[in-house]
């Protein structure tokens, strides 16, 4: 995720951290080339090479630019939920670490080390799962009694594996007497939050834009950026190549930008800071515990916050 301060004017033309630009450069190119090869033809061929009417181009491209705008508002949708349901698990973490302060100074006190650390294991597991890393536990199983690292590192839903284990600590703390059946249900609630964290993330995850809906966009757009060169060779001139390559870059650029956003979970610039909430999570967690051995805040660097 993209970090940094309003940049500006002169800043704005040159940034290429978080621009899309890399992405689609080669589009921008093919269609300034196309451009200009189109207008070379009509000038020199202008009898083999006609040139069209560009009042219907723009009426294709106002109503592609209105499509563009919903597909992107629709993967902004998708992105700012997954940010939503994150923010809502680190609010659960930290009500955990207060609802759990009951058992802080007692003989249960190492229970409530186990929940918030099934806690620290759940985020980082969530966050290993949506970025199709799961095969790195290490960072989980620093959080989980020896006795629990193999049934979880055998599960085909690991953080699901990890609820399970909190909600059994809960259920053993009840039998033993050592919460009330409020504070019980209290706990089980919040175990209940993260599962719907976690149901609402595979969701985004699994379930991507209609891909009927992003080959029309991407068909219709290549169509209107190569032939837009036949409707404006006669009245621009040399002046084509680059009107076709502004228009390439702000049509294949929100097609690109939308492509980031419809994967908010997905290890680039525009996806989300999983690592840094995960370990936001730890920090918060760790410090309840009365730790003092704590990494630092994350930072991000060269403006980009993983």
């Amino acid at each position: 995720m993209i970090v940094r301060p309003r940049p500006s004017f002169l800043q704005l033309l040159f940034i290429t951290r978080g621009s899309i630009v890399p992405d689609i450069i080669g589009q921008i190119i093919a269609a300034a080339v196309v451009a200009a090869l189109v207008v070379l033809a009509h000038k020199n061929w202008p009898h083999v090479v006609p040139v069209f009417n560009g009042a219907p181009f723009a009426l294709v491209g106002i109503a592609l630019s209105i499509f563009l705008g919903f597909r992107n508002n629709a993967c902004y949708d998708r992105w700012w939920e997954a940010r939503r349901q994150w923010g809502e698990m680190i609010a659960v973490a930290r009500n955990l670490a207060r609802q759990t302060l009951v058992l802080d100074g007692t003989p249960d006190a190492p229970s409530r080390m186990r929940i918030l650390y099934l806690q620290i294991a759940f985020a980082r597991s969530l966050a290993r799962s949506l970025r199709r890393s799961a095969g790195d536990f290490s960072g989980v199983a620093a959080f989980l009694d020896p006795d629990d690292i193999a049934s979880v590192e055998a599960s085909r839903n690991r953080p699901d594996a990890i609820l399970r284990l909190m909600g059994r600590e809960f259920a053993l703390l009840k039998a033993r007497g050592a919460i009330s059946d409020i504070l019980f249900q209290v706990l089980d609630q919040s175990a209940g939050r993260l599962a719907l964290v976690q149901a609402a993330c595979e969701r985004i995850h699994n379930t991507p834009v209609p891909f009927a809906y992003t080959l029309l966009l991407h068909r219709t757009a290549y169509i209107f950026c190569f032939l837009l060169p036949f409707g404006f060779a006669e009245s621009l001139g040399w002046g084509t190549p680059f009107a076709a390559a502004l228009t390439a870059y702000a049509f294949f650029g929100l097609d690109a930008l939308s492509m980031h956003l419809e994967e908010p979970f997905e290890d680039n610039p525009n996806g989300l800071a999983l690592a840094a909430m995960s370990e936001t999570i730890e920090i918060n967690l760790r410090e309840a515990l009365g730790e003092t051995d704590l990494p630092p805040l994350p930072q991000p660097k060269d403006f980009l916050l993983m």
